[in-house]
């Protein structure tokens, strides 16, 4: 080998290693490893050129002319809409220690919360029907005619009619004429479930919620400080430890994930939004579920220089969700804890997807509220 065919080896080491690099990095900042996948729930989006069925239907946009405000509802359930006051402050949100990288759980990094309000439970089936019959909406999955169940929840001829599953995890099925009122297909109903969380509802169906009741998504960094509840560098809302006095504080797959849950919590699906105790900032089912859908949208870079009520990006492709759900497990999707993080595509809804609100100032109809 002579002097002059050395630094042409070099050159050619370094670029392919530079180019390596650049894809890898690449491939690291926009996806999820196929080993941090958990129970797939970040794989049931809408195909990106989806449209909606009936678009000139779609009214996902709120018409104020047309909605009815939320004061003047009549209610035949027992009203879960309130909010409480979260005094702002500073926290440090995410973690030095993330369990998926490529969720952008990390780095840890201080931030500044102003005073808000946020929902003390999810947005119940029954909060969402005084939504649905005051302005008529319709869901995305109703308008597109479709959504995400887990298999092991669905009777056999729900499943004996499915042709679509998710690749990247085959226990989520595609099932038609399936919605918030019909959560595993036609032949169900939530007659019984009027207390539980809504599903099924996409990102734009929960900011049309927000907007009719005076209120708005929490942005990521509201979410999680409410989470965290005052405790700094702790996995859960009420500590590290994940069942206290031997006591189930969450709603989360037990028993191996997907084959059986055996239900040691009390129960299979979601459960009621008013069950579990809450955290210290009396907020309840914070973690655990349903997973719930916060303004921002997804990111997994992010600026460790301080800030004040972070926003995030200003577009993008996902929206982020945050909570984890009952078919989060820790050997298979440990998303369960405040720093944990997800995101999915707005129009996207499946049986574990809800939400809370969140406002700046308490709306006039709740201050009189019990």
């Amino acid at each position: 080998m002579n002097n002059f065919e050395i630094p042409i080896i070099i050159f050619a080491v370094l670029t392919n290693y530079l180019i390596y690099s650049t894809a890898n990095n690449e491939f690291n900042e926009n996806q999820s490893t196929k080993s941090e996948e958990g129970c797939g729930c970040s794989s049931v989006n809408r195909k990106s050129g989806e449209l909606l069925e009936n678009t000139e239907d779609s009214n996902i946009n709120v018409d104020h002319g047309k909605y009815s405000s939320a004061a003047n509802v009549v209610r035949k359930y027992p009203q879960t809409n309130q909010m409480g006051f979260i005094e702002g402050g500073k926290f440090m949100m995410g973690t030095d220690e993330p369990v998926f990288v490529a969720d952008g759980e990390g780095p840890s990094r201080e931030v500044q919360i102003s005073d808000f309000y946020m929902d003390i439970h999810e947005v119940s089936n029954a909060e969402f029907e005084l939504f649905v019959n005051a302005t008529g909406h319709k869901t995305e999955a109703e308008l597109f005619g479709d959504s995400f169940v887990f298999e092991s929840l669905l009777s056999e001829k729900t499943k004996a009619s499915v042709t679509e599953s998710v690749a990247a995890a085959p226990w989520w099925l595609k099932v038609k004429d399936c919605d918030w009122k019909h959560p595993e297909g036609p032949d169900s109903d939530i007659k019984d479930r009027m207390d539980h969380p809504v599903i099924h509802v996409s990102w734009n169906d929960a900011a049309a919620y927000c907007e009719w009741s005076g209120k708005r998504l929490p942005t990521e960094a509201e979410w999680e400080y409410a989470c965290r509840a005052g405790l700094n560098n702790r996995l859960f809302p009420w500590g590290n430890k994940l069942n206290p006095k031997n006591k189930h504080w969450i709603n989360i797959w037990q028993g191996d994930f997907p084959a059986h849950n055996t239900g040691e919590d009390g129960f299979i699906g979601t459960s009621p939004v008013t069950e579990f105790p809450s955290n210290a900032f009396h907020l309840y089912n914070m973690v655990g579920n349903v997973w719930e859908w916060t303004a921002d949208w997804w990111n997994v870079r992010h600026n460790t220089t301080p800030s004040v009520d972070p926003t995030g990006p200003s577009s993008g492709s996902d929206r982020v969700k945050k909570g984890g759900s009952y078919m989060c497990h820790k050997s298979y999707c440990y998303r369960y804890r405040c720093a944990a993080r997800s995101q999915n595509t707005p129009d996207t809804s499946s049986g574990n997807l809800g939400f809370r609100c969140a406002a700046r100032n308490l709306p006039e109809y709740l201050q009189h509220s019990p």
